[in-house]
Protein backbone atom coordinates (compact mmCIF):
# COMPACT_ATOMS: atom_id res chain seq x y z
CA UNK A 1 0.00 0.00 0.00
CA UNK A 2 1.47 3.36 -1.01
CA UNK A 3 1.90 6.22 1.47
CA UNK A 4 -0.83 8.18 -0.33
CA UNK A 5 -3.32 5.32 -0.07
CA UNK A 6 -2.51 4.83 3.60
CA UNK A 7 -2.98 8.56 4.21
CA UNK A 8 -6.36 8.53 2.48
CA UNK A 9 -7.40 5.50 4.55
CA UNK A 10 -6.48 7.32 7.77
CA UNK A 11 -8.37 10.45 6.72
CA UNK A 12 -11.44 8.39 5.79
CA UNK A 13 -11.32 6.55 9.11
CA UNK A 14 -11.07 9.81 11.04
CA UNK A 15 -13.94 11.33 9.05
CA UNK A 16 -16.10 8.25 9.64
CA UNK A 17 -15.33 8.25 13.36
CA UNK A 18 -16.14 11.96 13.58
CA UNK A 19 -19.44 11.46 11.75
CA UNK A 20 -20.37 8.57 14.00
CA UNK A 21 -19.52 10.62 17.08
CA UNK A 22 -22.05 13.30 16.16
CA UNK A 23 -25.27 13.36 18.17
CA UNK A 24 -28.38 12.80 16.08
CA UNK A 25 -31.77 13.06 17.73
CA UNK A 26 -35.17 13.30 16.01
CA UNK A 27 -37.57 15.88 17.46
CA UNK A 28 -41.36 15.66 17.70
CA UNK A 29 -41.80 17.15 14.23
CA UNK A 30 -39.63 14.46 12.68
CA UNK A 31 -36.64 16.76 12.14
CA UNK A 32 -33.19 15.37 12.91
CA UNK A 33 -31.11 17.64 15.15
CA UNK A 34 -27.37 17.09 14.74
CA UNK A 35 -24.80 18.28 17.28
CA UNK A 36 -21.04 17.81 17.12
CA UNK A 37 -21.00 17.29 20.89
CA UNK A 38 -23.46 17.52 23.82
CA UNK A 39 -24.97 20.98 24.18
CA UNK A 40 -23.45 22.84 27.11
CA UNK A 41 -25.47 26.04 26.59
CA UNK A 42 -29.21 25.56 26.05
CA UNK A 43 -32.11 27.99 25.88
CA UNK A 44 -35.68 26.90 26.67
CA UNK A 45 -38.53 28.48 24.73
CA UNK A 46 -41.45 27.31 26.91
CA UNK A 47 -42.11 26.69 30.63
CA UNK A 48 -42.84 22.97 30.15
CA UNK A 49 -39.62 22.62 28.14
CA UNK A 50 -37.72 24.14 31.05
CA UNK A 51 -39.15 21.49 33.38
CA UNK A 52 -38.32 18.73 30.90
CA UNK A 53 -34.71 19.90 30.58
CA UNK A 54 -34.24 19.95 34.34
CA UNK A 55 -35.83 16.50 34.61
CA UNK A 56 -33.36 15.28 31.99
CA UNK A 57 -30.48 16.45 34.18
CA UNK A 58 -29.69 19.34 31.86
CA UNK A 59 -30.63 22.16 34.24
CA UNK A 60 -26.98 23.11 34.69
CA UNK A 61 -26.68 23.64 30.93
CA UNK A 62 -29.73 25.93 30.64
CA UNK A 63 -28.57 29.54 30.18
CA UNK A 64 -31.89 31.19 29.29
CA UNK A 65 -35.60 30.47 29.65
CA UNK A 66 -38.93 31.79 28.42
CA UNK A 67 -41.28 33.93 30.46
CA UNK A 68 -43.30 32.09 33.14
CA UNK A 69 -40.60 29.42 33.62
CA UNK A 70 -41.01 29.21 37.39
CA UNK A 71 -40.45 25.50 37.98
CA UNK A 72 -38.19 24.15 39.27
CA UNK A 73 -37.13 26.95 41.59
CA UNK A 74 -33.64 27.13 40.05
CA UNK A 75 -35.19 28.28 36.76
CA UNK A 76 -36.56 31.47 38.30
CA UNK A 77 -33.18 33.21 38.39
CA UNK A 78 -32.20 32.42 34.79
CA UNK A 79 -32.21 35.15 32.08
CA UNK A 80 -35.53 35.57 30.24
CA UNK A 81 -35.36 35.36 26.45
CA UNK A 82 -38.95 36.27 25.55
CA UNK A 83 -42.23 34.39 25.43
CA UNK A 84 -44.20 32.15 23.08
CA UNK A 85 -45.16 35.06 20.84
CA UNK A 86 -41.95 37.07 20.70
CA UNK A 87 -38.32 36.15 21.35
CA UNK A 88 -35.57 38.60 22.32
CA UNK A 89 -32.97 37.70 19.71
CA UNK A 90 -30.43 40.18 21.05
CA UNK A 91 -30.54 38.53 24.47
CA UNK A 92 -30.47 35.08 22.89
CA UNK A 93 -27.35 35.82 20.84
CA UNK A 94 -25.62 37.27 23.91
CA UNK A 95 -26.10 33.90 25.64
CA UNK A 96 -24.30 31.99 22.84
CA UNK A 97 -26.63 28.97 22.90
CA UNK A 98 -25.57 25.70 21.30
CA UNK A 99 -29.18 24.49 21.26
CA UNK A 100 -32.71 25.89 21.54
CA UNK A 101 -35.53 23.63 22.72
CA UNK A 102 -39.05 24.80 21.94
CA UNK A 103 -42.71 23.82 21.88
CA UNK A 104 -43.92 23.00 18.37
CA UNK A 105 -47.49 24.29 18.68
CA UNK A 106 -46.76 26.97 21.27
CA UNK A 107 -43.83 28.91 19.83
CA UNK A 108 -44.17 31.22 16.87
CA UNK A 109 -43.07 29.56 13.58
CA UNK A 110 -41.43 32.84 12.58
CA UNK A 111 -39.37 32.86 15.78
CA UNK A 112 -38.26 29.27 15.25
CA UNK A 113 -37.31 30.01 11.64
CA UNK A 114 -35.27 33.02 12.75
CA UNK A 115 -33.33 30.95 15.28
CA UNK A 116 -32.43 28.49 12.55
CA UNK A 117 -31.38 31.33 10.25
CA UNK A 118 -29.04 32.47 13.01
CA UNK A 119 -27.42 29.04 12.98
CA UNK A 120 -28.89 27.85 16.30
CA UNK A 121 -30.04 24.20 16.21
CA UNK A 122 -33.68 23.90 17.33
CA UNK A 123 -35.31 20.81 18.85
CA UNK A 124 -39.13 21.01 19.00
CA UNK A 125 -41.27 19.10 21.48
CA UNK A 126 -44.94 18.15 21.12
CA UNK A 127 -45.89 15.15 23.28
CA UNK A 128 -49.56 14.35 22.80
CA UNK A 129 -49.70 11.25 24.97
CA UNK A 130 -48.45 10.70 28.50
CA UNK A 131 -46.36 7.72 27.45
CA UNK A 132 -44.37 9.96 25.07
CA UNK A 133 -42.96 12.13 27.86
CA UNK A 134 -40.35 9.69 29.25
CA UNK A 135 -38.90 9.04 25.78
CA UNK A 136 -38.74 12.81 25.27
CA UNK A 137 -36.83 13.23 28.52
CA UNK A 138 -34.35 10.60 27.33
CA UNK A 139 -33.85 12.36 23.98
CA UNK A 140 -33.16 15.65 25.75
CA UNK A 141 -30.65 13.82 27.91
CA UNK A 142 -28.84 12.63 24.79
CA UNK A 143 -28.67 16.17 23.43
CA UNK A 144 -27.24 17.48 26.70
CA UNK A 145 -25.01 14.52 27.49
CA UNK A 146 -26.96 13.78 30.68
CA UNK A 147 -28.28 10.36 29.74
CA UNK A 148 -27.85 8.79 33.18
CA UNK A 149 -30.10 11.28 34.97
CA UNK A 150 -32.52 11.36 32.02
CA UNK A 151 -32.95 7.58 32.16
CA UNK A 152 -33.63 7.74 35.90
CA UNK A 153 -36.25 10.46 35.47
CA UNK A 154 -37.87 8.62 32.57
CA UNK A 155 -38.02 5.36 34.55
CA UNK A 156 -39.62 7.14 37.51
CA UNK A 157 -42.23 8.74 35.23
CA UNK A 158 -43.05 5.40 33.60
CA UNK A 159 -43.47 3.73 37.00
CA UNK A 160 -45.85 6.44 38.25
CA UNK A 161 -47.82 6.35 35.01
CA UNK A 162 -48.17 2.57 35.23
CA UNK A 163 -49.43 2.87 38.81
CA UNK A 164 -52.07 5.40 37.80
CA UNK A 165 -53.14 3.32 34.83
CA UNK A 166 -53.48 0.23 37.01
CA UNK A 167 -55.52 2.12 39.61
CA UNK A 168 -58.01 3.72 37.21
CA UNK A 169 -58.18 1.36 34.23
CA UNK A 170 -61.49 -0.23 35.20
CA UNK A 171 -63.64 2.73 36.20
CA UNK A 172 -66.91 3.57 34.48
CA UNK A 173 -66.17 5.97 31.61
CA UNK A 174 -67.54 9.48 32.08
CA UNK A 175 -68.00 12.25 29.54
CA UNK A 176 -65.98 15.36 30.39
CA UNK A 177 -65.86 18.97 29.28
CA UNK A 178 -62.38 20.37 29.88
CA UNK A 179 -62.15 24.17 29.98
CA UNK A 180 -58.90 26.13 29.67
CA UNK A 181 -60.35 29.62 29.20
CA UNK A 182 -63.71 31.25 29.81
CA UNK A 183 -63.92 34.39 27.65
CA UNK A 184 -64.03 33.15 24.97
CA UNK A 185 -64.79 29.62 26.08
CA UNK A 186 -61.90 27.40 24.97
CA UNK A 187 -61.40 23.66 25.28
CA UNK A 188 -58.79 21.13 24.11
CA UNK A 189 -59.03 18.35 21.53
CA UNK A 190 -57.43 14.94 21.03
CA UNK A 191 -54.34 16.73 19.67
CA UNK A 192 -53.44 18.03 23.14
CA UNK A 193 -51.99 15.89 25.92
CA UNK A 194 -54.90 16.62 28.30
CA UNK A 195 -56.95 14.25 26.16
CA UNK A 196 -54.51 11.48 27.13
CA UNK A 197 -54.93 12.40 30.80
CA UNK A 198 -58.71 12.17 30.57
CA UNK A 199 -58.44 8.80 28.86
CA UNK A 200 -56.08 7.56 31.60
CA UNK A 201 -58.65 8.54 34.24
CA UNK A 202 -61.58 6.93 32.47
CA UNK A 203 -62.90 10.15 30.99
CA UNK A 204 -64.05 10.84 27.44
CA UNK A 205 -63.42 14.33 26.12
CA UNK A 206 -66.72 15.52 24.60
CA UNK A 207 -64.88 17.80 22.16
CA UNK A 208 -61.98 15.48 21.31
CA UNK A 209 -62.90 15.33 17.62
CA UNK A 210 -63.04 19.07 16.93
CA UNK A 211 -60.39 20.41 14.54
CA UNK A 212 -57.27 22.11 15.86
CA UNK A 213 -55.80 21.95 19.33
CA UNK A 214 -57.62 24.59 21.40
CA UNK A 215 -60.92 25.47 19.68
CA UNK A 216 -63.48 27.96 20.86
CA UNK A 217 -66.88 26.53 21.77
CA UNK A 218 -70.15 28.01 23.01
CA UNK A 219 -71.98 27.27 26.23
CA UNK A 220 -74.83 25.98 24.11
CA UNK A 221 -72.37 23.42 22.68
CA UNK A 222 -71.58 22.27 26.21
CA UNK A 223 -75.30 22.04 26.99
CA UNK A 224 -75.83 19.84 23.92
CA UNK A 225 -72.92 17.60 24.94
CA UNK A 226 -74.32 17.47 28.51
CA UNK A 227 -71.15 16.02 30.11
CA UNK A 228 -71.01 13.99 33.29
CA UNK A 229 -68.28 16.30 34.66
CA UNK A 230 -66.75 19.71 33.97
CA UNK A 231 -63.09 20.36 34.73
CA UNK A 232 -61.81 23.95 34.73
CA UNK A 233 -58.10 24.72 34.42
CA UNK A 234 -57.67 28.49 34.67
CA UNK A 235 -55.92 30.92 37.02
CA UNK A 236 -57.72 30.94 40.41
CA UNK A 237 -59.68 34.19 40.07
CA UNK A 238 -61.02 33.37 36.62
CA UNK A 239 -61.75 29.77 37.61
CA UNK A 240 -63.76 30.81 40.66
CA UNK A 241 -65.83 33.28 38.64
CA UNK A 242 -66.61 30.75 35.93
CA UNK A 243 -67.38 28.03 38.44
CA UNK A 244 -70.13 30.27 39.81
CA UNK A 245 -71.37 30.89 36.27
CA UNK A 246 -71.63 27.16 35.53
CA UNK A 247 -73.46 26.49 38.82
CA UNK A 248 -76.38 28.58 37.58
CA UNK A 249 -76.84 26.28 34.55
CA UNK A 250 -78.90 23.54 36.20
CA UNK A 251 -79.82 22.09 32.82
CA UNK A 252 -76.38 20.42 32.81
CA UNK A 253 -76.05 16.98 34.39
CA UNK A 254 -72.59 17.87 35.73
CA UNK A 255 -74.07 20.87 37.56
CA UNK A 256 -77.09 19.05 38.98
CA UNK A 257 -74.83 16.29 40.35
CA UNK A 258 -72.15 18.76 41.52
CA UNK A 259 -69.43 17.29 39.34
CA UNK A 260 -67.54 20.56 38.80
CA UNK A 261 -63.80 20.47 39.47
CA UNK A 262 -60.77 22.77 39.36
CA UNK A 263 -57.19 21.81 38.51
CA UNK A 264 -54.12 24.07 38.46
CA UNK A 265 -53.12 24.94 34.87
CA UNK A 266 -49.41 24.41 35.53
CA UNK A 267 -50.06 20.82 36.56
CA UNK A 268 -52.07 19.69 33.59
CA UNK A 269 -52.03 21.80 30.41
CA UNK A 270 -48.24 21.96 30.13
CA UNK A 271 -46.80 18.59 29.02
CA UNK A 272 -43.99 18.55 31.57
CA UNK A 273 -42.99 16.07 34.30
CA UNK A 274 -45.49 17.48 36.82
CA UNK A 275 -48.43 16.52 34.62
CA UNK A 276 -48.81 13.27 36.56
CA UNK A 277 -49.71 15.32 39.65
CA UNK A 278 -52.46 16.95 37.65
CA UNK A 279 -53.50 13.56 36.28
CA UNK A 280 -53.72 12.14 39.78
CA UNK A 281 -55.99 15.02 40.83
CA UNK A 282 -58.26 14.57 37.80
CA UNK A 283 -58.46 10.81 38.33
CA UNK A 284 -59.49 11.42 41.95
CA UNK A 285 -62.13 13.95 40.84
CA UNK A 286 -63.63 11.51 38.36
CA UNK A 287 -63.69 8.81 41.03
CA UNK A 288 -65.75 11.20 43.16
CA UNK A 289 -68.07 11.71 40.20
CA UNK A 290 -68.52 7.93 40.01
CA UNK A 291 -69.38 7.92 43.69
CA UNK A 292 -66.24 6.00 44.59
CA UNK A 293 -64.09 8.85 45.93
Amino acid sequence: MSARVRWLAVVLALFTASAEARIRVTDDQGKVVVLAHPAQRIISLAPDVTELLFAAGAGGHVVGVSAFSDHPRAARTLPRIGDSRQLDFGRILSLHPALAVGWASGNSPQGIARLRQLGIPVFLTEPRRLDQIPALIERLGRLAGTQVQARKSAAAFRAKLLALRSAYAHGRRLTVFFQVWSRPLITLTRRQIVNSVLDLCGGRNVFAQLPGIAPQVGREDVIRANPDAIIISEPPAAAAADLARWRRMRVLRAVRENHLYLVKPGLIVQPGPRILKGARAICADLEMARGRG
